[in-house]
């Protein structure tokens, strides 16, 4: 069997009805991992031959490659995992996917601006210092800690992106510029199909490889409810380390974060919180107990969770969505947030004669703590 006609397989065998990562597992090793054994064993309906095709023939012409379980730079992290994806489509350094020294940054799609600098300024010192930095390309703190990993190291700094859609469909579209910096410095990575929309479902499932490409899990800003602390279930699950940046009691978002360092993860303020941990090999453990911190998410089967706080479908953020209790600039809200000053300056008056926000010396707004 030639090379194209085994990806062929898998891809035919990957995609259809009834088989899931687990499944395939165990059918590949019942048939030695041969693939064309291990379809004539399947008896429901094989994904179409044609599409396999036509999948692997733009894969090749989009410089996109398919990576299966079986190939040698297939991430060893990712074995570990009982669910790990059979196919991973790649695009960029493929090099990246055997470098172990990772960490997971993730965070609130609506962050704050303070914690959008915080997250990059953390990226871009552990990017200094050899760590590679893997998130999901979101909006708010994923696309923080991706631009300050590919800031660093005099702005070739290297980075992962693992996508909830397709490698070849860029989301959010605002991430444009962003997605095509990650291809050409860093790495792409999904198990999607090639032009896979952006369903809230398969953002949860995306972050299991987030977590598994990692020896531990930053979470920056959180709400309660936020898929980010699916990663982070998925990183104790995984027994990685966990790291949390603590955040004002009063500010929603810093719910999951604290609740994270109640449970026993590593207090952090800087990238030498990281290094002093994750340097480490045999530092004493800390074990995290799940339910401690969002047992109500948590205790949900995960193909379950069609939507979490922080996966909206919304086309543009509200300026208070940028701000925290931490003092900003209003020059640096329109700046970040895209919005004309005229858009921004309405929305603070809003806010102000709402009670939500207070005016401060230096052009500074701030919301107001409760």
């Amino acid at each position: 069997m030639t090379r194209e006609d085994e990806i062929i397989s898998w891809l035919r065998l990957a995609n259809s009805d009834g088989l899931g990562a687990i499944g395939f597992e165990k059918l590949m090793q019942k048939c030695g991992w041969n693939a064309e054994a291990a379809t004539a064993m399947w008896k429901k309906p094989l994904a179409a031959e044609d599409w396999a095709r036509k999948e692997l023939e733009t894969a090749y012409h989009n410089n996109i490659h398919i990576v299966l379980k079986k190939d040698n730079i297939y991430p060893n992290s990712l074995l570990k995992l009982r669910d790990a994806p059979p196919i991973l489509y790649v695009m960029g350094r493929i090099d990246l996917l055997a470098q172990e020294d990772a960490l997971a940054i993730v965070g609130s799609r609506n962050a704050s601006l303070w914690a959008c600098g915080v997250t990059e300024k953390i990226a871009f010192d552990l990017t200094e210092k050899g760590i590679l930095i893997v998130s999901g390309m979101a909006r708010g703190i994923d696309s923080a800690a991706h631009k300050g990993a590919l800031r660093a190291c005099e702005g070739k700094g290297a980075t992962i992106a693992v996508l909830g859609t397709g490698i070849d469909v860029v989301y959010p579209p605002e991430n444009k510029n962003l997605y095509h910096q990650i291809a050409e410095q860093g790495l792409l990575v999904s198990e999607m199909p090639l032009g896979s929309s952006a369903l809230g479902g398969s953002f949860p499932r995306r972050n299991r490889i987030i977590s598994g490409l990692s020896k531990g899990v930053l979470v920056t800003e959180a709400s309660e409810k936020s898929g980010s602390l699916i990663t982070a279930r998925f990183g104790i699950e995984q027994q990685k380390k966990i790291f949390a940046i603590p955040g004002n009691p009063s500010d929603p978002r810093a719910a999951g974060p604290n609740k994270l360092l109640k449970a026993g993860a590593y207090w952090t303020e800087s990238a030498n919180d990281i290094l002093k941990v994750i340097n480490i090999s045999n530092s004493q453990e800390k074990v995290l107990n799940i339910d401690d911190f969002c047992g109500d998410l948590f205790a949900k089967p995960l193909d379950n969770v069609q939507k979490t706080d922080d996966i909206p479908l919304c086309q543009t953020a509200q300026i208070e969505s940028f701000l925290s209790s931490v003092p900003v600039g209003i020059d640096e809200i329109i700046r970040t947030s895209g919005f004309d000053a005229a858009t921004v300056s309405m929305q603070l008056l809003d806010l102000e004669l709402s009670g939500k926000i207070v005016r401060l010396p230096g052009n500074k707004v701030a919301l107001k703590t409760k």
